[in-house]
């Protein structure tokens, strides 16, 4: 038995929904979930479907093969097809803060994550203990303002080297470069210390503080070229007032941190993810 994950994006228009769900079950398959959303105003629409294939003789790239010249190409669909029994592979990208690392790891050592972690890669080397005492490889390459194209060339040879599928900037605190975005669009998430649009770049806590805001916020975004603008994933809130300092606002904001990036990392692994513009759609 196989199981597949189809995401679909195209025109919105009569027929769709028809045409997929009767091409899984000529293909022998049962569909185990499906949703579907249309963005009226851009008359777009949007569909996730899972299913499962008993008795497919000819295998998974017939499937492909079979999906492309027929609704695909009927309804000009940008669309991917994933199987569950191959696991997505996460690099984790580290600075000194520890938080959402060790929250990421403990995730993925229970099973909630269904990833494999091949390494974890830091600008420095405070957290090597951490991957070691979870078993994960380790890498250490400092970044300066010298020797950002190095720095660059060795983060791209350890993605490839390991096939990675995506990356998770666990409070990586460095600008990544616009090579490694183009290479891993829509594949690179963050986690901001705040509610975006509120407060992007360093220090959100503190212009929290100073602002008097009374709530703060986490919010776990793709990267894109747009400094902390890139689309929105997951976000969270928490409630404050004038009594909390700045100390209590990086407390909360760091259980925060921990709760939407793991979120964020989930619905992406179960491709539950879809970006449109400069938005994403969500589905449960």
């Amino acid at each position: 038995m196989s199981i597949i994950t189809l995401t679909i994006q195209c025109p919105d228009q009569k027929g769709i929904i028809a045409d997929v769900t009767q091409f899984i079950y000529s293909n022998k398959g049962n569909i185990l979930y499906i949703d579907q959303y249309v963005d009226r105003e851009n008359k777009a629409f949007f569909m996730r479907l899972e299913s499962e294939f008993l008795n497919n003789e000819n295998g998974i790239s017939s499937i492909n093969l079979s999906f492309e010249n027929g609704p695909a190409k009927k309804y000009n669909m940008k669309w991917s097809l994933f199987q569950k029994e191959q696991k997505r592979r996460m690099a984790l990208f580290v600075s000194k803060y520890d938080h959402c690392l060790y929250d990421l790891l403990g995730r993925f050592k229970s099973g909630e994550l269904d990833v494999e972690i091949p390494f974890i890669y830091s600008n420095h080397p405070d957290l090597k203990h951490i991957a070691d005492s979870f078993g994960i490889q380790f890498y250490h390459f400092p970044v300066s303002k010298s020797n950002k194209s190095e720095a660059e060339d060795f983060q791209l040879n350890l993605l490839k080297k390991y096939n990675i599928s995506f990356i998770v900037l666990a409070r990586y605190m460095q600008i990544i470069s616009t090579k490694l975005i183009k290479e891993y669009t829509n594949s690179i998430i963050n986690i901001h210390h705040s509610f975006l649009p509120a407060f992007p770049g360093a220090k959100p806590y503190h212009s929290d503080f100073d602002r008097g805001v009374k709530i703060i916020g986490a919010t776990s975004h793709y990267v894109t070229d747009e400094l902390d603008g890139g689309p929105i994933i997951e976000q969270d809130v928490s409630h404050v007032s004038h009594s909390h300092s700045i100390d209590h606002l990086l407390s909360i904001g760091r259980d925060l941190e921990k709760i939407v990036l793991s979120r964020a990392v989930k619905n992406h692994i179960n491709h539950k993810v879809m970006v449109y513009k400069n938005k994403t759609i969500i589905f449960s």
